[in-house]
């Protein structure tokens, strides 16, 4: 992975952000007309990895998507997955030293949009040379920050890519309701815990609990069959993840989820746009009204609902099933 400084960044807010790092992946070779780019963007609590072989994400790992004669074709295109603003991976965010005090912004790093995390990766792109995107796209959170680009930048997109996602934040998802989760924990120290060695078993109860609801378990039936041996598994992931992501960034990230809803502007969309659903995600369900609101894009618009047992994770597990779509997103 690598990181690049992409300067000074003035928030939506006006808040403005001194030498923010981003951290990123890249995957092919980007033309000499800077015209074949492809930004693939991440879940809520994943990063870059998610292109990765070998490495889990929540949401589910894109790596058998992507190679020579691929979906993500990487004979043809320039992928880039940029851990987002505000997350805990690489990119600036609350645990990154603010410089004004020396120690890390905690619960003090400013609020931000997904506004702020679409513009911060153009600003990547600009750093990386590419001049166009022949698609933005991605799961859960990533395929909000789809839409975000469609809207802030459609000079720039061609197609967007929305899996297992929807046009608003999902209900309970918001800052105030991490941070009172996070709160009732005694290794929380106001935010301030760093010192105090983080939240290891707080992040840790929470992600066994995410991968559960996420249909992670009923993934490992078909490769783990005794009930032990696949507890142990959720586990290792569970506190692999917790010790290297953070809860401020997803209170910050929380917070910036609450304030989008494209469904105003839906009329605005000029990107052609694949929009699937998996039947048993419990977190964006299908919805009748979202089929419907998507029929106001004057774009090319493929909406699919994928039936599948595996819920939020199928955008990854499923990858076979979702071959046709990502290519007829990337022809």
């Amino acid at each position: 992975m690598n990181t690049l400084s992409i300067g000074s960044f003035t928030l939506e807010s006006g808040q403005v952000l001194p030498d923010v790092q981003v951290a990123y992946v890249t995957h092919g070779t980007l033309d000499s007309d800077a015209r074949n780019a492809v930004l693939v963007t991440h879940g809520y609590t994943s990063g870059p990895s998610m292109l990765s072989p070998g490495h889990h994400t929540a949401e589910g790992s894109w790596a058998n998507l992507l190679g020579p004669d691929r979906p993500l074709d990487t004979e043809r295109f320039f992928f880039v997955c940029s851990n987002m603003l505000g997350s805990a991976f690489g990119t600036t965010g609350p645990k990154t030293l603010n410089a004004a005090t020396g120690r890390p912004w905690g619960p003090d790093f400013p609020a931000i949009t997904l506004h702020d995390i679409a513009g911060v990766q153009r600003r990547l792109l600009e750093a990386l040379g590419v001049q166009h995107l022949r698609a933005v796209v991605g799961p859960s959170y990533g395929g909000w920050q789809a839409l975000q680009w469609a809207l802030d930048f459609p000079e720039m997109v061609d197609a967007i890519g929305v899996l297992m996602s929807g046009l608003t934040h999902p209900p309970g998802l918001g800052a105030a309701a991490q941070r009172e989760k996070f709160a009732a924990s005694p290794e929380w120290h106001g935010g301030h815990y760093y010192a105090h060695g983080g939240m290891p078993q707080t992040l840790f109860d929470m992600r066994l609990q995410t991968l559960r609801s996420y249909g992670l378990e009923r993934l490992y039936e078909d490769r783990l069959p005794e009930p032990t041996q696949r507890l142990a598994e959720l586990e290792r992931q569970s506190r692999d993840w917790a010790g290297k992501f953070d809860a401020n960034s997803m209170v910050v990230l929380a917070g910036a989820a609450e304030r989008f809803d494209v469904r105003p502007r839906l009329e605005e969309l000029r990107a052609r746009l694949l929009f699937v659903v998996c039947t048993t995600d419990k977190i964006f369900p299908p919805d009748s009204a979202v089929a419907a609101a998507l029929k106001r894009v004057s774009s090319e618009v493929r909406y699919r609902e994928l039936e599948s047992p595996y819920g939020h994770m199928a955008s990854g597990v499923e990858w076979r099933r979702l071959e046709q779509d990502l290519r007829w997103l990337l022809p």
